[in-house]
């Protein structure tokens, strides 16, 4: 089993270009989404959305919002990572909502309540901040999502070359609610794989014992 999820992480790659002409069934690009929900977040908050463009003319229109980066069009399934910002908010209700199926005792509710709101005081106190700290967890479920596409001989591409405001304009988002955090293109690729390149195990790795 080790030796099988190597083989994913070797084939894995930023795919610079996908075949059009494949398209990944709907049973698989549900499997990956569901990775993505299952993901692990701060405090339990699954402060996250994904949207799947499938639509080529939608595609078209993202594209120049994207540095014109062809993997946008040439994608079986476009997602759009998004990082949330209202419903991480004590004041929304979601954050008790999401302690509250845990099935606690109102006390221990309460101590969570109470616990969030003081730790995350200077991340809650703007909606930058919030971003900054909700974004960073969609990479969780992100890597996630790749990983799990290139287990099943799925191509991705994380993508941060992109002009936000026009994206989110784009797609009519409602910024004070959900931000854009990543779009992220799977398909099947196009040119074979390029060298994977990395820095040795012993240089970026130390054992503290």
């Amino acid at each position: 089993m080790k030796n099988k999820f190597m083989d994913a992480m070797n084939f894995r790659h930023a795919c610079k270009v996908f075949d059009e002409t494949k398209k990944i069934s709907y049973e698989e690009i549900r499997f990956i989404l569901e990775i993505g929900r299952k993901s692990p977040s701060s405090f339990g908050m699954e402060a996250w959305k994904f949207l799947v463009i499938t639509n080529e003319e939608l595609k078209a229109k993202l594209r120049p919002a994207c540095w014109n980066q062809v993997q946008v069009t040439s994608c079986s399934h476009l997602v759009i990572v998004l990082a949330a910002i209202e419903s991480v908010k004590v004041e929304s209700g979601e954050v008790r909502k999401r302690f509250a199926r845990r099935e606690m005792p109102q006390e221990s509710l309460d101590m969570y309540m109470e616990l969030y709101a003081k730790h995350l005081k200077t991340t809650l106190s703007s909606d930058d901040n919030i971003y900054a700290w909700t974004s960073k967890q969609t990479y969780i479920a992100a890597a996630n999502m790749m990983s799990g596409a290139a287990f099943m001989g799925i191509d991705s591409c994380p993508i941060e070359g992109f002009d936000k405001h026009q994206v989110e304009e784009i797609l009519q988002l409602d910024t004070s609610k959900y931000q854009l955090s990543m779009v992220l293109p799977f398909g099947y690729r196009l040119n074979e794989q390029s060298k994977q390149l990395r820095l040795p195990f012993e240089e970026v790795v130390s054992f503290i014992e």
